[in-house]
């Protein structure tokens, strides 16, 4: 087993308004497609990588509580904060050291109200 988690979704109440968040606090395409019912805009992945949607359907809820899923920051998750503050998202902890060993984190409310987090080494 490579990867304790193999997939996430991130519920969404306005679809649309969740995609364009989302390509522009990360900077990537997302493919939407509907999938037995369910709206989902999917994340890119690598062969081998975690990925994930963001979803519209019957049971997806947003929420602060629950779950935290975090997205990788890449080089410097500064840069995905500052494109944050640009947006209807939120940044609720700013990019802070966990460790020199293991980065830095910084969590954030989505455009649908969902608690998020980012990570990066530095």
């Amino acid at each position: 087993m490579s990867n304790l988690v193999n997939w996430v979704e991130i519920p969404a109440g306005n679809f649309k308004r969740a995609v364009q968040f989302y390509k522009t606090i990360l900077g990537v395409d997302i493919h939407e497609a509907d999938m037995f019912g369910t709206k989902m805009g999917f994340f890119p992945r690598s062969e081998k990588g975690v990925s994930g949607a963001i979803v519209v359907g019957e049971g997806y809820t947003p929420s602060y509580e629950g779950t935290t899923v975090y997205l990788n920051g890449g080089d410097d998750l500064q840069t995905i904060l500052d494109r944050i503050s640009k947006t209807e998202g939120k940044i609720i902890v700013p990019k802070t050291q966990i460790s020199p060993e293991m980065g830095f984190f910084a969590m954030f409310l989505d455009s649908e109200g969902n608690k998020m987090a980012l990570h990066s080494m530095n």
